[in-house]
C-alpha cells in the first residue's frame, strides 16, 4: 500500500505467483476486519441498539464494495495521464486521482498496474486489497455517533465521505500525491484511515448532539465477550491490513507482521498494567482497548521501525489513548465508542513517532527519522497529520450540513429510548431487551 516498498525498484513488471497468493490472502484478512468491527462495537453498545451498530459496519462491506469499483478505485489512484512509452509516462494529480479507470476500465486481472503501484501483482488485486482498507475507514466513524443517527442520514454520509474524503486521503498519500511527493511516511494507514476516520467521527459527534439522558443515564456495554471477539477479529485481520501493505510476500512482510503483533502485545500490557495500578482492577475491556490502540499506533510505522521500536510505540500510543479516553469522558463529550481517542489520538501518536523510529535500516525505500538523525522526516509527518485533520474535519462538517438540509440527521428522542433496532430495521438481537 505504501510506495516506499521493495517492489518499486523492479525493473521489469512481472507477475509473481508467491506475491500475488499473500495479497489475495491479506485481502481476505482485512476484509474480515469489518465483522471484527461489528462485534467490537456491537459489544459496547445497549442490547436495544446492537444490530443497528452493527449494520453500520456491515453496510459499508456492500456500499462502498460497489461504489470502489464504479469510482473509487480510480478517484484515489488513476493517473491524470498515462502514456505508455513516453517520459513521463504518467502524470499524478497532486490532490485526486482521474477518472481514467472507472468502472475499472484499463484495470486488468493479469497484468500488474501501469503505474508501478505493485509491479508484482494483477492490478485487480491491487484494487480489490485498496477497496478493504475503503471499506473498513468510514465504519470506524460509526462508533462516535451509535445509538442515534438515522440509519438513512448514515448512509448517505459514508457514501459521500468515502467518495469526496477517503479517496482523495489515499490518493495524497498513496496515490503519488502531494504528501507521498512531501516524503511523508504512512505505511498502511495512520493518516488515511485512523486520522480520518477519528477526527471525522469527533466532528460528527459535535453536529449531533449527545445521546438522550447522557451522561446522567450510564449505558453500559451490553457484551463484552463481543468486544473480545471483535478484537480478536481485528487482530487477525491486522496481520493482513498490515503485512499486506508490503504488496508482496517477502521481507517486508515481515517486517510489518512482526511490528504489528509485537506492539499490540505491548499496547494491551501497558494497559492492564495502568488500569491494575491506577484503579485496582485490570478489565477485560482495558486489555482490548489495550490491544486496539497499540494496532492503530503501530500502522503508519509497520514497515519502516524494528521490533524494539514497535514496542515502544505500542506503549507510548496505549498510554496516549489510555489518558485520551480519560479525558473524553472528564469532558462528558459524547463520542459514544471512543472512536477519536483510540483512532484519531492512537493514529496521530503513531505517525508522530514514526517520524522518531523509521529507520533505512529496516526499509531502504523510507527514510531516517529523528532517532536515526534526521529531523526532517518528523516535520514532513507533522504536516501530513495537520493536513489530513484540517481537510477530513472541514469535509465532515461541510458533508453534513449539506445532508442536515434534506434529511434530519438523528432519530426522535422517543425512537432514541426505545432503540434504534426495531425503528430502523424491524429486527430485535434478542428477542427482548436485556437491559
Amino acid at each position: 500500500m505504501d510506495n516506499a516498498f521493495a517492489q518499486t525498484a523492479a525493473a521489469e513488471p512481472t507477475i509473481d505467483t508467491g506475491d500475488t497468493a499473500w495479497m489475495l490472502i491479506s485481502c481476505a484478512l482485512v476484509l474480515l476486519m469489518t465483522p471484527g468491527l461489528a462485534f467490537f462495537y456491537g459489544g459496547l453498545v445497549r442490547s436495544r441498539n446492537v444490530l443497528n451498530t452493527m449494520m453500520m459496519s456491515l453496510i459499508m462491506m456492500g456500499l462502498v464494495g460497489v461504489t470502489w469499483v464504479l469510482w473509487g478505485y480510480s478517484l484515489a489512484f488513476a493517473p491524470t495521464e498515462l502514456n505508455p512509452g513516453s517520459e513521463p509516462a504518467f502524470a499524478a494529480n497532486p490532490i485526486i486521482g482521474s477518472l481514467k479507470w472507472i468502472f475499472l476500465n484499463g484495470v486488468s486481472f493479469d497484468q500488474p498496474d501501469p503505474v508501478g503501484y505493485a509491479p508484482t501483482i494483477p492490478h485487480q488485486v491491487f484494487m480489490l486489497y485498496q477497496m478493504m482498507f475503503a471499506i473498513i475507514t468510514p465504519a470506524l466513524i460509526s462508533g462516535a455517533i451509535v445509538e442515534r443517527m438515522t440509519f438513512k442520514a448514515y448512509f448517505w454520509f459514508v457514501l459521500l465521505w468515502s467518495s469526496f474524503v477517503y479517496s482523495p486521503l489515499a490518493h495524497w498519500v498513496w496515490g503519488k500525491g502531494w504528501l507521498l511527493t512531501l516524503g511523508a511516511l504512512d505505511f498502511a494507514g495512520g493518516t488515511v484511515v485512523h486520522i480520518s476516520s477519528g477526527v471525522s467521527a469527533v466532528v460528527a459527534a459535535w453536529l449531533l448532539g449527545p445521546r438522550l439522558n447522557y451522561p446522567n443515564q450510564p449505558s453500559p456495554p451490553h457484551n463484552v465477550t463481543y468486544v473480545l471477539l471483535g478484537i480478536g477479529l481485528l487482530w487477525f485481520g491486522w496481520l493482513g491490513f498490515n503485512g499486506g501493505s508490503a504488496l508482496g510476500a517477502g521481507g517486508l512482510a515481515t517486517v510489518a507482521i512482526v511490528a504489528t503483533v509485537v506492539s499490540s502485545a505491548a499496547a494491551g500490557l501497558t494497559w492492564v498494567l495502568l488500569e491494575w495500578i491506577l484503579r485496582g482492577k485490570p478489565t477485560a475491556l482495558g486489555i482490548a482497548t489495550g490491544f486496539l490502540a497499540g494496532l492503530v499506533g503501530i500502522t503508519p510505522a509497520a514497515g519502516f521501525v524494528t521490533p524494539i521500536a514497535a514496542i515502544l510505540i505500542g506503549s507510548i500510543t496505549s498510554v496516549g489513548c489510555f489518558y485520551a479516553v480519560s479525558l473524553r469522558v472528564k469532558l462528558q463529550f459524547d463520542d459514544s465508542l471512543d472512536a477519536f481517542p483510540v483512532h484519531g489520538f492512537g493514529g496521530t501518536i503513531g505517525a508522530i513517532l514514526t517520524g522518531l523510529f523509521a529507520t533505512k535500516e529496516v526499509n531502504s525505500f523510507g527514510a531516517n527519522g529523528l532517532f536515526y538523525g534526521d529531523f526532517a522526516l518528523l516535520w514532513k509527518q507533522i504536516v501530513g497529520v495537520v493536513a489530513t485533520y484540517i481537510f477530513a474535519a472541514a469535509a465532515t462538517f461541510l458533508i453534513l450540513k449539506v445532508l442536515g438540509a434534506f434529511m434530519p440527521l438523528r432519530t426522535k428522542s422517543t425512537i432514541e429510548e426505545q432503540g434504534l433496532d426495531i425503528h430502523e430495521h424491524g429486527e430485535e438481537a434478542y428477542g427482548q431487551d436485556l437491559i
